[in-house]
């Protein structure tokens, strides 16, 4: 039942969502959506795109809202019955939490979901799902975790694109005989562990290990040693600050020259070019084995659109949304945010993102490992003291104990 679930995805939370509760009619027949938009950087692209759609269709009037903590600002409104009738948000844990307690609409058998690609629509779906078969979101933006490297220092000093995990520790060693910090930490902020081990996460344990993890069979102890233990090789060959340096520091490190590679997801390249690097840079996926082929790139989705299950206005909403998922929106959107657009024979505008597009182009992609994780479980905070200590065993083991606490109260 949904109110059952969503009620265990709120914390315990009892309501139950009835709709869409933004949307109203005005004098002259005019609709009014109420827009939730989650990302700060976004709001004048999606103004200039609403601007557009309002002239197409000048009965319908989009409200923008953007909050500053979208995840609890959305999680509040739903408490209180009061669903906005558009919605953009982060594909994450959240995301998935709510998708499967019936919160939002099925997009299955809609013409927009028709134009997305399956391996990124697949992506957003394994979050979480209402039921068997249905999508309860579209993905409208995608990003991808990769290395992002400094074109001039890799053929200055030789180096070729690893595409295995040994060529990768060689041109780490290079780098170093040549004074070059090979990889620049930024550990400061926890959080920017997470590019590195989600690829590793997703590439190394066994296909099955979420199912098997969930049911009890197995166990981060178990499948993720090897996963480990190459993340804290990566960071054996970043620069001694790497803990005192956060993302924005890193970023403009990366820029100004310091290190040949960055970790990291293709949503931080406007952030370094506004350092305004004097070098050309791109990015390819972190090599995580011996055989290339079998490697996939993490991808997720970055912005997801949805709707209230049960909206009063569902024509007017499903207008804007198709109107939102057209190529031209799409694709303009990525562009202007160096993002990757998801729908069929579309591909990355940026530059920097070119040698990522046969990925894309072959399914070649997964989702995050880490949006598999609950919150609560605080991989992060486990992550940070891991890398400063290297006790593989205990960070396992705290993380197992983590998790199954998290699961045990929410199941």
């Amino acid at each position: 039942m949904i109110r059952t679930r969503l009620a265990a995805a709120l914390a315990a939370t009892t309501l139950l969502v009835s709709g869409c509760a933004g949307a109203e009619g005005a004098e002259g027949g005019t609709v009014t959506l109420d827009f939730f938009q989650f990302k700060r950087e976004a709001v004048g692209t999606f103004d200039r795109l609403i601007a557009d759609f309002e002239k197409q269709h000048p009965r319908i009037d989009v409200v923008q809202h953007h909050v500053p903590d979208a995840e609890t600002a959305i999680r509040t409104r739903l408490v209180k019955d009061d669903v906005p009738d558009v919605m953009t948000l982060n594909g994450n844990g959240t995301f998935g939490e709510l998708a499967s307690a019936g919160v939002f609409h099925d997009f299955s058998g809609d013409p927009a979901a028709a134009r997305v690609s399956p391996g990124v629509q697949q992506v957003l779906n394994d979050l979480g799902t209402a039921a068997p078969g249905e999508s309860n979101g579209l993905p409208f933006a995608s990003n991808a975790n990769g290395v992002i490297y400094n074109k001039d220092l890799f053929a200055k000093h030789g180096v070729d694109v690893p595409r295995t995990w040994d060529q990768l520790v060689a041109a780490a060693k290079t780098f170093e005989k040549a004074d070059v910090t090979p990889f620049y930490g930024t550990l400061a902020d926890a959080w920017t562990a997470l590019p590195a081990f989600n690829q590793f996460a997703a590439n190394v344990p066994p296909d099955d290990f979420w199912d098997d993890r969930r049911a009890g069979r197995t166990s981060f102890a178990d499948a993720y040693p090897e996963a480990a233990g190459k993340l804290a090789e990566v960071y054996r060959h970043t620069q001694e600050t790497r803990f005192a340096r956060n993302y924005a520091a890193g970023n403009k490190a990366f820029a100004d020259g310091e290190a040949a590679m960055l970790i990291q997801g293709s949503y931080a390249l406007p952030a370094i070019r506004a350092n305004e690097p004097a070098f050309e840079m791109s990015t390819f996926p972190l090599p995580t084995g011996d055989d290339p082929e079998r490697n996939r790139l993490v991808s997720g989705v970055d912005v997801a659109l949805t709707m209230g299950r049960d909206c009063e206005h569902p024509e007017e909403v499903l207008e804007f949304i198709d109107f939102l998922m057209t190529e031209e929106a799409v694709t303009g959107y990525a562009e202007e945010q160096s993002a990757v657009p998801t729908l069929k024979g579309t591909d990355p505008a940026d530059p920097a993102l070119a040698e990522l597009r046969p990925y894309f182009a072959q399914d070649r992609v997964t989702g995050y490992p880490d949006h598999q994780i609950p919150l609560a479980a605080g991989l992060e905070p486990l992550l940070q003291q891991f890398l400063l200590d290297h006790r593989a065993e205990a960070f396992l083991d705290s993380l197992d104990e983590a998790y199954d606490r998290v699961l045990a109260r929410t199941s």
